[in-house]
């Protein structure tokens, strides 16, 4: 890779890093940056809000105006910074012992940068089939941008022919993740002195019984695990993260929250939850209600990302693989939006620089040579993609 190219992707991703694209606040000034690099590469560009128009997905298109292509997705939104010890400044990109500094270097600005930063050699070659890029906000909470985004391109009738998702993988090539299912169950019962239990529906301990149910159902899963499945643990996980409620030693709760999850490794385990839980609720509530009628248990969805599922046929793996040179797939424990692509019929993989190890920390980085290698692989790309009709 020329060392301009490095050079002008470095500026690109100190710029990207000055945004404080933090999820709660929203991406919209980094979008609109990136819109206007992208445009002035010759891209095709049209964004969508979010219903508060703080927030934007973008879809850009380089080549030809045809079916199929190449999509190169990444997230623009990042954690926050709030009580990390941080050395550096992290919306300030500080290059160290070769390591970039930042937030969101590794997770994932830097991938983004890099493709940014190609555009204009995308918009030079003779390309057989278009580039898209797809930049999206809220993966960090829920890949709330992803979900629309893919429903619009749906919408749309766009199809390309494969999707790569540029999240930290050290430029392995990886196929599969379990899904990422997020819930919070609100219960509520009915306040009253701790020395007359019988006249109170306790909210804390009726949550108590939903949360034993979850770690029963976590048992169970263990037995469900798919034959030979691949991922560690090879069955559905769930965690009860959080059980808040109550106010004193004596005082009976009334209100009480549960934030729990679960990870599928096939759709059915989480069908499954979904009506045990369920059977719970239909047991539990006449007994809150013979008590006081407004009782109730009730599961909000916060976000339910599907996984990427391990195919046998898969052009995204076979052209990454053909790029990278590598001779098989990995899997990886951490949910991203590639399953969201796929559910929509686009084959995905994930290839992209830097370690989640180092992603959501203080002190984050990406190292020099990951950027670098990224940046050779999207030049890989561009030949495949100036050879080949599909």
């Amino acid at each position: 890779m020329q060392p301009d190219r490095l050079a002008q992707t470095l500026r690109l991703l100190g710029d990207l890093v000055a945004f404080p694209s933090v999820s709660a606040d929203g991406n919209r000034e980094i979008t609109e940056y990136l819109a206007q690099c992208l445009q002035d590469a010759g891209a095709r560009v049209w964004t969508e809000p979010d219903a508060t128009g703080a927030k934007l997905n973008l879809f850009a298109t380089i080549g030809p105006d045809a079916p199929g292509g190449v999509i190169l997705s990444g997230h623009t939104d990042v954690v926050p910074v709030a009580d990390q010890p941080w050395s550096t400044d992290p919306f300030t990109l500080t290059e160290r012992d070769g390591r970039l500094y930042g937030r969101g270097t590794c997770d994932m600005k830097g991938f983004v940068a890099a493709c940014v930063a190609m555009a204009p050699e995308f918009a030079r070659a003779d390309l057989k089939m278009p580039v898209h890029f797809a930049f999206t906000y809220d993966e960090e909470i829920g890949c709330f941008g992803a979900q629309a985004l893919t429903a619009s391109l749906a919408a749309r009738g766009l199809r390309p022919a494969v999707a790569i998702i540029g999240e930290p993988s050290m430029m392995q090539l990886v196929d599969g993740h379990k899904g990422c299912f997020e819930y919070t169950t609100w219960i509520t019962g009915r306040e009253g002195h701790g020395s007359a239990p019988d006249l109170g529906v306790n909210a804390v301990e009726y949550g108590a019984r939903f949360i034993l149910k979850l770690v029963e159902l976590r048992a169970q899963l263990k037995d469900m695990a798919p034959k030979d499945c691949p991922f560690d643990p090879p069955y559905t996980t769930i965690n009860p993260g959080t059980l808040i409620g109550g106010q004193a030693h004596n005082v009976i709760p009334g209100k009480a929250r549960i934030d729990w999850e679960m990870r599928p490794v096939q759709a059915s385990d989480a069908d499954f939850v979904k009506a045990e839980l369920a059977r719970l609720v239909d047991t539990l509530l006449p007994r809150m209600r013979a008590i006081d009628p407004a009782a109730d248990i009730r599961t909000e969805v916060v976000a339910e990302v599907v996984g990427l599922e391990r195919v046998a046929q898969n052009p995204a793996r076979d052209l990454v693989a053909r790029l990278t040179g590598a001779n098989a797939a990995g899997l990886v424990p951490f949910g991203t939006e590639a399953g969201l692509f796929q559910a929509i019929g686009i084959p995905s993989v994930i290839c992209g620089p830097g370690s989640i190890a180092q992603a959501h920390k203080p002190d984050e980085y990406l190292e020099i040579d990951q950027l670098s290698q990224s940046l050779a692989f999207l030049a890989r790309l561009i030949g495949q993609m100036e050879r080949r009709a599909d």
